[in-house]
């Protein structure tokens, strides 16, 4: 059973082990933990819905409860609370493009507002209900999940736009092939979600960012049906995909994606290497990335990070034998810990490793072999679960992330730590802040951090926390040379920002966009673009 105030499911628990409560104690200070609500408080505060009944529309209290919050840390705090604020009034659940056309048709009919629901997994404030005067029609796309067609010549697999990872790659996986993309919510989010927000997956360096990946599909709209055609290349006038990518639900509503696939590889395998400074690793990264050795994967964990993991890790004392071997080694104190992947046939898989690990000798790098690195892919859908473990120990925790060029990547990535550790210093509260590279590229990389902090005595003074820390380190990214978003979408919380980095002239064309497919303002309003009623 999937949470109704949380990520993921039930039975799965990570908890914060004692080494690692000890840890964030001596950096925060003891934990505030703040009481939570029960279900059954939040359903009696579901009013009544203002839809009038429709067979496709459910306006069950418990199911509007569940599709009324994403994931983000304020998203959190409200289910936590109990105080959620607005409610859809009724959850749509469409089995096909044609439903979903039919219930466009009646929202327009209703005057409705109509919200795009996926798998829930939005951080950045795609998936509220706003208040409105408008009743709000939540339509989610859970029971579109089959594969269509599979295309094997052309590798081309057609997909209900609802299908989650775990049900993507288990039907591709039966037939012999992979879409190869994993997001951190791969086990919840959804192929149609991946295109709406412009998705990347950990291993984007053989696979592709879902740009490379999505090939064509259909999208319902208020002004009619647009359908993409799947095509090798084109020349022919700007490609109507760019439209889709990153839309956000603001356009249409996604009832078929067409994808790239591949076979399955023969062999995949994950390491661990250690950097002696964050300077060396910083140049191992992207000599590796320039050098275009075929890895899938590569991860860099600056030094904070990486005294991060490991104490969070538990076994403390094989963490402790760990970093004994790494200091004989010359990798100590500000050491940094990359994880790279290959995936392939064996013998390009050694060749890979050979030249990886040649490269990495002349920064310093220390080879750990695999231990780590199946460590990493056991448990790397496993992070989001830890904002439980954490919360009941009195923490909270939240990410943000962005990407920039290489000749930017150092000051960026300070500029945003900085902002953060200082965000609360004037109640005199720390921050721990933590970084890795997530995906790298020729150009330039994108830039994840992590920070933690104690709540207030109160969720509204929690809530304050995290709008302070949120905006200091979003202004400091736009007004420094990067994307506000680079895999997590713009949604409601990014969108104030987005002006900085498309400029006049580009949200200009983005709102004749919307205004052309959906003039009313009916879809996601506020989502990507920022509106009022």
């Amino acid at each position: 059973m999937r949470r109704w105030n949380g990520w993921g499911d039930e039975a799965t628990v990570v908890e914060l082990p004692a080494h690692g409560a000890a840890f964030l104690g001596a950096r925060l200070g003891a934990g505030q933990v703040l009481p939570d609500a029960s279900l059954e408080q939040v359903l009696a505060q579901v009013p009544a819905s203002r839809l009038a009944a429709h067979p496709l529309i459910s306006t069950d209290a418990e199911v509007r409860v569940r599709h009324a919050r994403g994931q983000s840390l304020p998203d959190w705090l409200a289910m936590r609370e109990g105080r959620f604020g607005q409610f859809p009034d009724g959850v749509a659940l469409p089995e096909s493009a044609e439903q979903i056309r039919q219930l466009l048709a009646w929202a327009r009919a209703q005057d409705l507002v109509v919200i795009p629901y996926g798998g829930g997994t939005s951080v950045a404030g795609h998936i509220n209900p706003q208040a409105s005067e408008r009743p709000v029609l939540t339509l989610s796309l859970e029971r579109m999940t089959r594969l269509l067609e599979l295309d094997e010549e052309s590798q081309i697999a057609t997909f209900g736009p609802g299908a989650a990872g775990p049900q993507v790659e288990s039907q591709l996986r039966a037939r012999g092939y992979t879409l190869g993309h994993f997001p951190q919510s791969w086990e919840l989010s959804t192929l149609g979600g991946w295109v709406a927000s412009r998705s990347s997956g950990q291993q984007s360096l053989r696979y592709g960012r879902i740009e490379q990946l999505f090939a064509g599909g259909k999208i319902e709209t208020f002004a009619g049906t647009l359908e993409i055609p799947t095509f090798p290349a084109s020349s022919a006038g700007p490609d109507l995909r760019e439209m889709i990518l990153g839309s956000e639900g603001r356009f249409g509503v996604i009832s078929e994606v067409k994808v790239r696939v591949s076979k399955l590889a023969e062999q995949e395998q994950f390491y661990a290497v250690f950097l002696p400074s964050w300077e060396q690793a910083l140049k191992g990264i992207r000599s590796l990335v320039q050098a275009r050795v075929p890895l899938s994967m590569l991860r860099l964990s600056n030094a904070i990070e990486t005294e991060t993991q490991l104490a969070l890790a538990g076994h403390p004392e094989q963490i402790a034998l760990l970093e004994k071997y790494l200091a004989l080694r010359g990798a100590r104190a500000g050491k940094c810990m990359l994880t790279f992947g290959v995936t392939g046939n064996r013998k390009q898989n050694a060749l890979s490793v050979k030249q990886a690990k040649q490269l990495l000798k002349g920064f310093g790098g220390v080879f750990t072999g695999t231990l780590l690195g199946k460590k990493w892919a056991e448990n790397r859908f496993r992070f989001p679960y830890l904002r439980h473990g954490l919360w009941a120990a009195g923490y909270a925790v939240d990410t943000l992330e962005t990407a920039t060029d290489w000749g930017n990547v150092d000051n960026l990535l300070n500029q945003i730590e900085d902002s953060l550790r200082a965000g609360l210093a004037e109640e005199g509260e720390p921050v721990h802040v933590f970084t890795h590279l997530s995906h790298v590229y020729g150009q330039g990389s994108s830039i994840y951090t992590t920070y933690v902090f104690r709540p207030g005595q109160s969720y509204e003074q929690t809530l304050q926390r995290w709008q302070k820390l949120k905006h200091n380190a979003s202004q400091t990214i736009v007004n420094n040379r990067g994307t506000i978003s680079h895999q997590h979408g713009v949604g409601r919380d990014h969108a104030p920002y987005l002006a900085v980095e498309k400029g006049e002239l580009g949200m200009a064309a983005l709102r004749s966009l919307a205004d052309h497919f959906d003039p009313d303002q009916r879809l996601a309003p506020s989502v990507l673009l920022e509106t009022h009623e």
